[in-house]
C-alpha cells in the first residue's frame, strides 16, 4: 500500500468523511485546495479515490473514526477542513412515506458528523445532502449544536444546473466557519450550457449490450425483446403512456401506478438529465433511455453527467461489473458540485487573512 505523508505542511488540509470515488473531493481539489484523506465503509472506493486524488483512503465505518487520526491528518496547518456527504437516501423523497427510516442506521450518520466536528473543531466544515433533509428534526438540532460550537453557518437548497452541472440535480449545502460569515460563490452570469447534448452528444454511437472498443466505461446493460420495443416506442420527454396498450405494465394501469411517468423515460438533448441514481443504466428505474439511442446510460456517459473528467479512473483490469461501476458513479458528489465548495471555503478563509 502506499503510504501518504500528512506531516507535510499545507496552510489548508482537507479531509473527507463518507468520500465514495471522491467525486466532492476531485472538486475541491481543482478550487485548489490540499485534499489529505477520505474516509468510507465501501472497500471498492480505495482504488479510485487513492488514484484520483493522491491522499489516503481509510476504509471503515465513520462510528469507528476518532479525533486521533484527523489530527494526524491536520497536522502542520493554518487552516483545518471537515468536508462530506452522510449516505442520504435515507433523507430522500423516496423514503419520506417509511414510517421506519428513523430506524435506518444511516439516519443517525449526521450525528457521527457533528461527533467528529465536536473531537476536533475544524476551522471551516461543509456537509452536503438531499433537500429533504432541510425539514427534519434531525438537521435542525444538528445546526443548533454547530451554533453552540461557535460556528457561523449558512445553508441553501443548489440548483446543480445554475453553476454548470447537467443534470436536475438539487442538493442541500451547508457551510460552517469559526473564522465568521461565511457565503457561497455566486452563479456564473454567464451563459451555461448544460444540455445533456454538451455533456454527451459527442460519444458514438451504440447499441443495447454492446460496447465501445476504445472506451472501457461507454458500454450498455443488454435490453430484453419487450423492453427493446418499450425503449422504441418511448419519445423524448415523454412517457409509457404513449405506448401501445399491450406494452404498458400492469402495475402501470392501476391508479397507484399512473403517477410514475419517469420510469421508461427517454431523455431529451436540448434540457439536463435526469437527477443521475446508482441504477442509470436500468430504463425502468427512472428517465434513463438516450435521446435517440434505444438504450439505458452508459457508466461513461453518466460520468460526464456526474462532471468527472474523462480520465478518472473508476475500476483496474478487464472486469466490467455494471452495477458495481453504477453504484459508485451514482452515489458520487458531481465534481464541480465540490468545486463550488472548495471555492467558498478558499473564497472565504483568503477573505480572512486580509
Amino acid at each position: 500500500m502506499k503510504e501518504y505523508q500528512h506531516d507535510k505542511y499545507h496552510k489548508i488540509k482537507v479531509f473527507d468523511l463518507f468520500c465514495g470515488v471522491g467525486g466532492l473531493s476531485k472538486g475541491i481539489k481543482n478550487a485548489g485546495l490540499t485534499v489529505v484523506g477520505g474516509l468510507d465503509v465501501e472497500k471498492k472506493c480505495k482504488l479510485p479515490y487513492e488514484a484520483n486524488i493522491g491522499a489516503e483512503f481509510i476504509h471503515k465505518t465513520v462510528t469507528d473514526f476518532g479525533k486521533e487520526k484527523l489530527s494526524m491528518c491536520f497536522n502542520n496547518c493554518n487552516y483545518s477542513v471537515l468536508v462530506g456527504c452522510a449516505p442520504c437516501q435515507t433523507f430522500s423523497t423516496h423514503t419520506a412515506k417509511n414510517k421506519n427510516r428513523q430506524k435506518d442506521s444511516k439516519w443517525s450518520l449526521i450525528n457521527e458528523f457533528l461527533r467528529i466536528v465536536e473531537e476536533t473543531k475544524p476551522t471551516v466544515l461543509s456537509m452536503e445532502n438531499v433537500p429533504g433533509l432541510i425539514n427534519q428534526n434531525i438537521f435542525k438540532s444538528f445546526v443548533l449544536s454547530l451554533e453552540k460550537l461557535g460556528y457561523f453557518l449558512k445553508y441553501q437548497v443548489i440548483d446543480c444546473t445554475k453553476y454548470g452541472i447537467p443534470q436536475s440535480r438539487k442538493r442541500l449545502v451547508l457551510l460552517g466557519s469559526l473564522l465568521g460569515k461565511i457565503n457561497f460563490p455566486l452563479p456564473s452570469k454567464q451563459m451555461i450550457d448544460i444540455s445533456l447534448s454538451s455533456a454527451i452528444g459527442h460519444l458514438p454511437k451504440i447499441k443495447a449490450g454492446e460496447s465501445d472498443k476504445k472506451d472501457p466505461l461507454h458500454f450498455s446493460a443488454s435490453l430484453s425483446e419487450l423492453n427493446l420495443k418499450r425503449a422504441k416506442c418511448s419519445k423524448p420527454g415523454g412517457s409509457w403512456k404513449d405506448w401501445p396498450e399491450e406494452l404498458i405494465l400492469d402495475c402501470h394501469k392501476k391508479d397507484s401506478g399512473q403517477s410514475y411517468t419517469a420510469v421508461y423515460g427517454r431523455l431529451e438533448w436540448d434540457k439536463p438529465c435526469s437527477t443521475i441514481t446508482t441504477q442509470f443504466h436500468s430504463i425502468g428505474t427512472g428517465r434513463f433511455i438516450h435521446p435517440e439511442q434505444d438504450r439505458g446510460l452508459t457508466p461513461r456517459e453518466a460520468a460526464l453527467i456526474q462532471t468527472f473528467p474523462n480520465n478518472y479512473i473508476f475500476y483496474e483490469g478487464k472486469k466490467k461489473i455494471l452495477k458495481v461501476i453504477g453504484k459508485l458513479i451514482g452515489n458520487a458528489v458531481p465534481v464541480k458540485l465540490g468545486e463550488l465548495i472548495g471555492k467558498a471555503i478558499k473564497q472565504h478563509i483568503e477573505f480572512h487573512e486580509k
